[in-house]
């Protein structure tokens, strides 16, 4: 009995230890990497002056790449640039008839993240984002007609931009990467150094998969 638990006991520390090595050869939170990614943005605006607006979600386009900087074995920086797709669906009654609304605006978005990696196949972020608006699609229907409107724009003042804060999750999967976000606008930068709170700020939902090399 007492060398079945010898034996036990040494095939359980081998195995462990191999374990171990294992989880070292392949722990690469040290490593410069770069990666594509794509997915979808679940947003939504609301009201920040607290009123009644009535409006639903909607589903758009995010793709872009990113750059993880390692700081040690723990932390990192990870700046992404990002094409996504926000807006919001509105519905209502004008002069006895009811109409549908959509909002649908092309960003470019600059999150800079603060990267915290307990481990290697798992990353925590949060940190400021840059969101540059390059066109706003607005489409009015009220049952009879469909009108829409459609306004691109160039911002070659590169201060005029809306500050955003993300946080969010990342799954590594060897090469793989499935991302987790929310986010949601700040202020709004008026291009001359003064800034405003905007009253219907952008709130969003993110979900990416990704390759990283």
């Amino acid at each position: 009995m007492k060398r079945t638990i010898i034996t036990l006991t040494a095939l359980f520390a081998i195995a462990t230890a191999s374990f171990a090595q294992d989880n070292t050869d392949m722990d690469d939170r040290e490593k410069f990497k770069i990666g594509i990614k794509a997915g979808a943005n679940y947003s939504n605006v609301y009201d920040s002056n607290g009123e009644d607006f009535d409006n639903d979600p909607k589903v758009g386009f995010v793709g872009g790449g990113f750059l993880f900087i390692p700081i040690g074995k723990f932390l990192g920086i990870q700046p992404e640039v990002l094409f996504s797709q926000k807006g919001f669906k509105g519905r209502g009654r004008i002069l006895g008839g009811r109409y549908e609304f959509t909002r649908t605006t092309n960003f470019l978005d600059i999150p800079l993240f603060v990267a915290l990696k307990p481990a290697s196949f798992i990353t925590f972020l949060a940190g400021p984002q840059f969101s540059y608006l390059l066109k706003q699609k607005d489409t009015f229907a009220n049952g009879v007609t469909t009108i829409e409107q459609e306004k691109e724009f160039e911002n070659e003042n590169v201060r005029k931009n809306i500050l955003c804060f993300v946080g969010g999750i990342d799954i590594n999967i060897d090469h793989i990467v499935i991302g987790a976000r929310a986010g949601w606008d700040v202020t709004n930068n008026k291009g001359d150094g003064t800034s405003t709170t905007p009253r219907y700020k952008n709130v969003w939902l993110q979900g990416t998969v990704g390759l990283r090399f």
